[in-house]
């Protein structure tokens, strides 16, 4: 893969995120898209061969930038179902209002458009992932709370910490991130701590 290739679809990647913070995730197409990187639309489809791979790929981009499989170490590093808890919660309390911009546009449009359905349910497998390892390893060590099945425990925690629910609490409500973190924290594990 030459530079340049390289330098266009990353130009690609980067206009569609611009484009669809500035849009609310509204009407963003891939002749818009290519306009705002500078190329053909015959050339955005050169590098992704639909609309629904871009946006996946788009979301994947943002992580990396946002540097997401780094902070993800504090969750490789944690040995205990509490201490993956509070990592989980660490690291997304401080992630989601760096891609709040982006994500409440693809949260708004993704019952009337197929491919920010696609892309949002792909980032929210990792979280949800990442729930289930939790609530799997409090179960292993005896710590989960009797009554809850592990399913409906991790469908709970991704309940509760979602983005709906943080949008609600900090910018309803006013609380900083800070808050958030240590009250959620808290609320996690009279939850699902035993």
């Amino acid at each position: 893969m030459s530079s340049e290739e390289i330098s266009t679809k990353t130009r690609i990647l980067q206009a569609t995120w611009q484009l669809l913070e500035q849009h609310q995730g509204q009407g963003v197409n891939m002749s818009d898209i290519a306009k705002a990187a500078g190329i053909s639309r015959q050339a955005v489809y050169l590098h992704f061969a639909s609309r629904t791979e871009l946006m996946i790929a788009t979301m994947n981009y943002v992580d990396e930038v946002k540097g997401l499989n780094e902070r993800l170490n504090l969750f490789n590093s944690a040995k205990t179902g509490i201490e993956l808890l509070e990592a989980c919660v660490d690291i997304w309390g401080n992630y989601i209002p760096e891609i709040y911009s982006l994500a409440k546009p693809m949260l708004m449009s993704r019952d009337t458009d197929e491919a920010m359905a696609a892309a949002w349910t792909n980032s929210m497998n990792c979280l949800r992932d990442v729930c289930q390892v939790t609530i799997d390893t409090l179960k292993r060590e005896g710590k989960l709370i009797k009554g809850w099945s592990p399913k409906e425990a991790t469908d709970m925690f991704m309940t509760l910490i979602s983005i709906n629910n943080w949008e609600q609490l900090t910018i309803e409500s006013g609380w900083t991130t800070e808050q958030y973190i240590s009250w959620m924290k808290r609320l996690l594990k009279r939850t699902f701590v035993d």
